[in-house]
């Protein structure tokens, strides 16, 4: 540059703000590349938050007694100590706030403004807090903290853009809907009693990428301490388990369904292998009067976490840990026994899309040699299900540009065409679908099942067909999930929960995510409504790689 520029134009931020780096490169923007009295575009931003009780919320972060029936009475699965008394993991969970249902969570707070960065003059990257006193709206459970920031992009503020959520607007109808920047959940580092009208700090800390909340009775400033560390998990749960997954495991409906699934295939004499990335279904399965349970745990983080947990529930002598990769069991891994019921929720860490936890069926291929006579796999089938479905607003991450703010940015829109026709509009992605609402224009439709009873085939499983659009609307993609058959009367699904409504709103697993394949040529918002009615669609399971690949396309029918 020959000389300084009088004017920095800049987006680096995320949902959290600072959590792609804003604060370094804007400070390192300050100190070789602008003027003193430079002008920044945006101008400000400002980080709110607001405190509240949630038992939903506070499900995603801590675990919960899990209450197990049995013959002999209730029987309680406990968190380790280590497990309660950590801090969680560091880093905040984004999310579309607006789709939590506000009987979900009790505000105990006004919204309060934390902190403001002028990027116009110097800014710093080194660790800092800011804190915020308040009285408690209520009493109550202190558990959560929902923040978010607002942008002004000119020094009169005239300009703003905020990402607060409906209850935070001051006109909620004119709720501007955004994916690439929503709302952060942050949680305490643990639960604090607070009584209405009773005067506490509320502190906000930063460094250099990431912000974190706690709640003190006076102001850093007054007791002389400053809590600059980030808190870290130590208890390897929130390592191992991301938030959704500590709701599932947290849900007693999800709990009671594996219980009965369980009652109708444990025997007294059965021998049972567990295979779910630290699951609770070999301390269930103990609970339920199997005679011995051993439990693959393949990472070290699993391993240490379910040690914990069998130590805290008094089980280290009653489940045997097996820590190797499943086609590594041998024999003498079993005390020379034959597994008589196979165990899986499924739940694997590595999954992404739903069918990735058919890697059960591979574990159930690879311990074939293990199995005694008449063993039992539970689950012992598995179903692709698919329907076709109009988003709210999930399609505008696929739609065309145009022009934008009088820019015409149709060379981008055309770019980004050629490479998904190139790859990626054949396949799907995940989105968790309770965030994002849509309408069912199809009913759903089984597309394959996969039957765990049996090995891996060595063939590819093909089907094809077609569905029919009973709704008006526009078909923007097809939404799919996977159902799991514990039992011929038992099925846990990771997609719809509840059977489709007449104007076909749709109930989704708030704890899985589903998959996305987008008919691309629908997500131009000015497509008619009356195109073709009736969707087809070629799926294949390719065993070898454990992959499965899709078609979706409109059937135009002759006049």
């Amino acid at each position: 540059m020959s000389c300084r520029a009088n004017i920095l134009v800049t987006e680096l931020f995320d949902t959290e703000l600072i959590g792609e780096g804003a604060l370094p490169s804007y400070e390192h923007a300050h100190r070789h590349l602008v003027q003193e009295n430079c002008e920044a575009v945006p101008h400000r931003a400002t980080v709110y938050a607001q405190l509240v009780e949630s038992r939903r919320m506070w499900s995603w972060n801590k675990l919960f007694p899990v209450h197990v029936q049995t013959s002999f009475g209730e029987q309680v699965i406990v968190p380790p100590s280590e497990l309660e008394r950590c801090p969680g993991a560091p880093s905040v969970y984004d999310i579309q706030l607006n789709q939590v249902s506000s009987s979900d969570f009790t505000l105990l707070s006004d919204v309060l403004p934390m902190f403001s960065v002028d990027f116009s003059k110097q800014v710093s990257s080194s660790a800092a807090c800011y804190s915020k006193q308040f009285e408690p709206l209520r009493s109550g459970q202190a558990q959560v903290v929902l923040s978010w920031w607002d942008i002004e992009m000119d020094p009169e503020g005239k300009i703003r853009c905020t990402m607060a959520p409906f209850w935070a607007q001051s006109d909620p109808e004119g709720l501007q809907w955004r994916d690439h920047w929503m709302q952060c959940v942050y949680f305490l580092p643990q639960e604090e009693p607070v009584v209405q009208g009773a005067a506490l700090c509320l502190v906000a800390h930063h460094d250099d990428y990431c912000v974190w909340y706690s709640l003190q009775r006076t102001s850093p400033e007054e007791n002389g301490r400053v809590h600059q560390l980030r808190p870290v998990c130590d208890c390897q749960a929130h390592l191992l388990w991301n938030r959704p997954r500590f709701g599932e495991i947290n849900n007693q409906d999800r709990t009671d369904q594996y219980a009965q699934a369980l009652r109708t295939v444990l025997t007294p004499d059965s021998i049972c292998l567990c295979v779910s990335d630290g699951s609770l279904l070999s301390m269930m399965a103990h609970h339920l009067g199997a005679e011995q349970v051993f439990t693959i745990e393949s990472s070290a983080a699993s391993h240490k976490l379910m040690k914990r947990m069998f130590k805290a529930n008094h089980l280290e002598d009653k489940i045997s840990i097996i820590e190797k990769r499943p086609e590594l069991l041998t024999s003498a891994d079993l005390e020379g026994k034959k597994v008589s019921l196979l165990l899986g929720e499924p739940f694997f860490t590595t999954s992404l899309l739903p069918w990735h936890n058919l890697y059960f069926w591979y574990v159930r291929t690879a311990v074939d040699q293990h199995l005694g006579p008449g063993a039992v796999v539970m689950p012992l089938a598995a179903s692709l299900h698919a329907m076709i479905v109009e988003f709210r607003d999930l399609w505008r991450i696929r739609s065309p540009c145009g022009d934008c703010e009088g820019f015409d940015v149709h060379i981008m829109d055309d770019m980004i065409k050629r490479a998904l026709d190139f790859r990626e509009s054949k396949e799907a992605e995940p989105h968790p679908l309770w965030e994002y609402p849509c309408r069912s224009l199809s009913e759903p439709q089984r597309i394959l099942t996969f039957d765990f009873q049996q090995p891996v085939p060595q063939q590819p499983m093909h089907a094809e067909g077609s569905m029919e659009l009973r709704r008006p609307g526009k078909s923007h993609g097809a939404v799919l999930w996977m159902e799991y058959h514990l039992t011929q009367d038992n099925t846990v699904s990771t997609g719809l929960l509840e059977p489709l409504e007449d104007k076909g709103d749709c109930c989704w697993n708030p704890h899985c995510k589903q998959a996305v394949y987008f008919l691309s040529t629908t997500l131009d918002p000015r497509m008619p409504l009356d195109g073709p009615r009736t969707v087809s669609y070629t799926v294949d399971f390719h065993p070898h790689t454990g992959d499965i690949t899709m078609e979706f396309r409109f059937m135009h029918t002759p006049d």
